[in-house]
């Protein structure tokens, strides 16, 4: 991805930090979305100018479906990503669409009838569109759910809540932890705070966090001036050995990552992405109560399990926030629905290992709650060294989708990384097995296999 196409992500990815009133008695009005019909239309591929294309309004969400001529009876559809808080509802293409139209897959795709992260509108605008595939074209003999980033936690939901509608899932750089992302993004700020100020609070005031209290946190943990996020003195590598451990364990390709997102511009283009994460008040979608949660979370600051001294006084001096339990115990479809992990269809999962604003920690989460199901047979997730979100080459997404295509088809269940043993995660050739090298700057900033 260049440069300018990252920095425009992650102006458009900030949104994402949690806004609203934490107090309200009741949510305020719905904001009014709106969809330009003139933008839905969409034109052939080269060489496949025979595909059958529609579009339209669908409750609210707009749609793009695509059959192509040789169809052969498989729908993909796709969820996608966070959009922000802008008012108008745009729909993607799918990404694999060269591949699937190639092989004779439809596909459609929703904008989904509201932007801001709501997974519960993804989830039924996805099913909507689903029916409206089968009116127009009838029932598919088998129907995969594919989705990015939010559109992963999308796609994880989707299959529970909906086990007879989809016959497998794509999720890539998923959301699959539910609340745990924003637990992280918590973890980080907080620390932070409490590593570079000698306290911490939450929420904070958003309005001298970012111009004070962030170069001063930036000082207090790099060694020489300027030098952060490149050269840490002990509590900045404090801070780093926290952060790699809560999002994901010791692995390949962190300290890249660590580099990178701590570089990544925000609105301001100030390479504070990570702590704009974290000026929010801890709510989402203009719904009350706050979803992050860190009560009962031991810290720890280095690689040793036991709980030092000095991680004995960290944990009893960082802020605790409390998440509202109605909110993270609820099955309901709200803006952050619980992924319980009882699949009952094969997903096969793909995630950067040095994604830091998605990190790999939600993948360790599924794992966990996959197997808790008893449904780890249903699972196979792959290591990527990469540090973007959601930057794969098309060479791996290729090979994930016509994997997990074959794994329908055949029950041939494909091969897939170990997430869930610390020690396999941390080893040197972790993620070497699936990574695509061969791609000309594919993963300009990942860390080669041996």
């Amino acid at each position: 991805m260049r440069r300018s196409a990252m920095i425009a992500a992650f102006l458009l990815l900030l949104a994402l930090v949690p806004h609203g009133p934490a107090t309200a008695v009741a949510p305020p009005d719905e904001p009014d979305w709106f969809i330009d019909e003139d933008t839905l239309p969409f034109d052939p591929l080269p060489g496949f100018e025979h595909t059958t294309r529609t579009w339209g309004v669908l409750r609210g969400a707009g749609y793009r479906i695509e059959v192509p001529a040789n169809w052969n009876g498989s729908l993909v559809m796709w969820a996608h990503g966070f959009r922000g808080e802008d008012l108008e509802l745009t729909v993607d293409s799918h990404p694999l669409r060269q591949y699937l139209i190639a092989n004779g897959f439809a596909w459609a795709a929703s904008s989904f009838s509201s932007n801001d992260y709501n997974v519960g509108d993804g989830v039924s605008d996805t099913r909507r569109l689903v029916r409206q595939f089968r009116r127009e074209y009838g029932r598919p003999d088998t129907t995969y759910l594919t989705g990015a980033s939010m559109g992963g936690h999308v796609t994880a939901r989707s299959i529970e809540q909906y086990p007879r509608l989809y016959d497998a899932a794509m999720p890539i750089c998923g959301a699959l932890g539910d609340y745990a992302l924003f637990d992280y993004f918590l973890d980080y700020n907080l620390a932070a705070q409490q590593l570079g100020l000698g306290a911490s609070t939450f929420p904070v005031d958003a309005a001298s966090y970012i111009g004070q209290d962030v170069p001063l946190i930036k000082s207090n943990l790099e060694a020489p001036p300027g030098s952060w996020p490149q050269s840490l003195n002990s509590n900045g590598d404090a801070l780093k050995q926290l952060v790699e451990l809560r999002s994901g364990g010791d692995r390949p390709n962190f300290d890249e990552g660590w580099v990178y997102w701590n570089s990544a511009p925000s609105d301001a283009g100030d390479g504070n992405f990570l702590f704009s994460l974290g000026v929010g008040d801890g709510t989402v979608a203009n719904r009350r109560g706050v979803v992050a949660d860190n009560v009962g979370v031991v810290y720890q600051l280095d690689l040793d399990p036991a709980v030092s001294a000095r991680e004995q006084t960290f944990n009893a001096e960082i802020e605790r926030v409390r998440g509202a339990p109605w909110l993270r115990r609820s099955l309901r479809l709200n803006p952050v629905p619980v992924v319980t992990g009882r699949i009952r269809v094969p997903v096969l999962s793909l995630h950067n290992l040095g994604d830091l604003f998605v990190p790999f920690h939600n993948e360790v989460v599924y794992a966990h709650e996959v197997a808790a199901r008893g449904r780890s047979g249903l699972l196979v997730q792959r290591a990527i060294r990469g540090v973007g979100h959601c930057e794969f080459t098309a060479t791996e997404l290729v090979t994930a989708f016509s994997d997990l295509a074959k794994w329908v088809e055949t029950g041939e269940r494909p091969a897939g990384d170990v997430v869930v043993d610390p020690a396999v995660v941390a080893s040197d050739h972790y993620g070497c097995q699936f990574t695509d090298f061969a791609t000309k700057n594919g993963h300009a900033f990942a860390t080669r296999c041996p």
